[in-house]
């Protein structure tokens, strides 16, 4: 464990960095190229970077898989639910107006932040589900057979 401790400092560094660029990314996913598929994706990397590093018990502590399967479901949640939104209140499915009559341009922002995040929730759940999958098989050969 000792030998990789500059990979170590530099993996608890950068991973914070991949989270900030990923919300940046989410946030201004409406001005400039990006949104809750990237920045779903880039997430998930800071959490992946981390699990290669300090091993799969290490990144499920902290983000065990229960979360990672409930935050798939609820980016499916928030993004379906921007849309049945729309249908009770007498609009077509996804139709942003209907989040702020009055003011049809703040609901058109509201419903792209609602929907984007819903998509970067669920991309980052399942990308990190995928890692966790992949990373948790037990090897078909040992390494001293290598």
């Amino acid at each position: 464990m000792r030998h990789h401790l500059i990979l170590r400092v530099i993996t608890k560094l950068l991973a914070g960095a991949i989270m900030l660029f990923a919300f940046y990314v989410q946030f201004h996913g409406d001005y400039s190229p990006g949104g809750g598929f990237q920045a779903g994706v880039i997430l998930a990397v800071a959490f992946v970077l981390y699990g290669l590093v300090f091993g799969l018990p290490a990144v499920q502590a902290v983000l065990p898989p229960w979360v990672v399967h409930k935050m798939m479901a609820l980016g499916v949640l928030v993004y379906a639910g921007t849309g049945v939104i729309s249908l009770f209140t007498g609009y077509a499915f996804l139709d942003y107006t209907a989040l702020n009559p009055a003011h049809p341009e703040h609901g058109q922002e509201l419903g792209i932040l609602w929907v984007e995040g819903g998509v970067g929730i669920t991309v980052t759940g399942v990308m990190v589900a995928i890692y966790y999958a992949f990373a948790g098989r037990p090897p078909r050969i040992s390494d001293e057979e290598w």
